[in-house]
């Protein structure tokens, strides 16, 4: 199942088309869903490739999850920060959906999790502060450089 809409990032294909990012829903052992996953796919060889920054973490949750996991459905955006912004930009639309606008969410939301730093920081809340540089990890070692898009 394809979200919609498609996030003007794109990236060569093996065959030499371009692959277009989407989120997508990918089921564990036949049972789980994992929806709105980063997905690169190529509409001509119909190759698919989860975005590198998430690939972690998604192979993360699914071990943890097991070999027989229960059946319910699992939203990626909430194990993972870079998810949750690139749903935000996904769910406002193709218009709102270029690198320029994706890269304002991006500090936008690292300057919201450096203030919370701060906060968990002064309260001394260990565990809090851990949770916090985890999400600041996630969003930050993404770059949008190594992918070209078509908006200015």
């Amino acid at each position: 199942m394809t979200f919609n809409g498609v996030v003007s990032v794109h990236k060569r294909c093996q065959c030499g088309n371009e692959m277009k990012l989407l989120l997508r829903t990918v089921v564990y052992a036949g049972k789980t869903e994992i929806a709105n996953v980063p997905i690169f796919s190529c509409g001509s060889c119909s190759q698919s490739e989860v975005l590198y920054d998430v690939k972690r973490d998604l192979k993360e949750l699914i071990a943890n999850l097991g070999s027989n996991p229960d059946e319910h459905p699992i939203r990626f955006e909430d194990c993972n920060e870079l998810v949750d912004v690139l749903y935000e930009v996904f769910t406002q639309g193709l218009a709102y959906a270029n690198v320029r606008n994706i890269e304002a969410m991006l500090e936008e939301r690292i300057n919201q999790l450096l203030d919370l730093y701060l906060l968990a920081r002064s309260l001394s809340d260990r565990h809090w502060t851990a949770e916090i540089e985890k999400r600041l990890t996630q969003i930050t070692s993404f770059s949008l450089h190594a992918y070209r898009s078509n908006a200015k």
